[in-house]
């Protein structure tokens, strides 16, 4: 296709790197786990869904990668971080079992998920939807992917997030409600997942705001850390 069929130039595709690797992963969409950690399920005044895991989605241009320094949120007086296990499918999924569901996947990474809560809290009293409060520019930050191969399976790591050097969050990947092979296969039976997909797990609990001049860092044993700083406004 030549640049005079288009209006104008497409959007360039989001890209993650791959740990030990000189090619990178090219990102299709993002879908998100809510209320995966019973402790962060509490503190946010819920109970968390034992029947099935639910689920929010966010854009691609949501993507950030580790290392950057972006603007505080635009439209929000309380913008807060969420650390979560981000787990990047490699191969065709659908309908699968739990049993298969390892199967599909490319690798893991830490991610921070971004949310806007007042927003999200004022779209929770009206009973709309998220998407000012999760679905924004740079609300889905991530560090290079470890190759699953590499990593092996979540267990019972240590996940935590670091505000501006103080631990604010640290749980173990194993307090997850719903497991990395019980989500995927969830989720295959409503969206035929492929090769480029990235699914945020959930957060633990101790969430909390972010202020220009933060510093984050979230940590998983045995993945590449996200690290990202929070600059003024625009």
């Amino acid at each position: 296709m030549t640049n005079d069929t288009l209006l104008f130039d497409p959007p360039a595709m989001p890209l993650v790197p791959v740990k030990g690797d000189s090619r990178q992963f090219p990102l299709r969409r993002i879908f998100c786990v809510g209320r995966n950690y019973a402790a962060h399920a509490a503190e946010m005044g819920n109970e968390v869904d034992r029947e099935a895991p639910f689920y929010f989605t966010k854009s691609a241009h949501a993507l950030c990668l580790s290392g950057a320094s972006i603007p505080y949120s635009l439209g929000t007086q309380d913008c807060h971080y969420e650390m979560e296990l981000v787990v990047a499918i490699g191969a065709s999924a659908l309908k699968v079992g739990p049993d298969e569901a390892m199967k599909v996947v490319m690798g893991f990474a830490c991610g921070i998920d971004l949310t806007r809560r007042d927003l999200q809290g004022a779209a929770k009293d009206k009973r709309r939807p998220w998407d000012l409060g999760k679905d924004f520019e740079n609300a889905a930050l991530i560090g290079a992917i470890t190759p699953a191969d590499e990593f092996g399976k979540p267990a019972d790591r240590r996940i935590a997030l670091l505000h501006d050097g103080a631990v604010a969050q640290e749980a173990r990947l194993s307090d997850m409600v719903w497991s990395v092979p019980e989500v995927i296969a969830h989720l295959s039976g409503f969206y035929h997942l492929l090769p480029g997909d990235l699914i945020y797990t959930g957060t633990p609990a101790g969430v909390g705001p972010v202020h220009p001049g933060s510093v984050l860092r979230g940590e998983i044993d045995g993945l590449e850390p996200v690290e990202v700083a929070i600059a003024p406004a625009l």
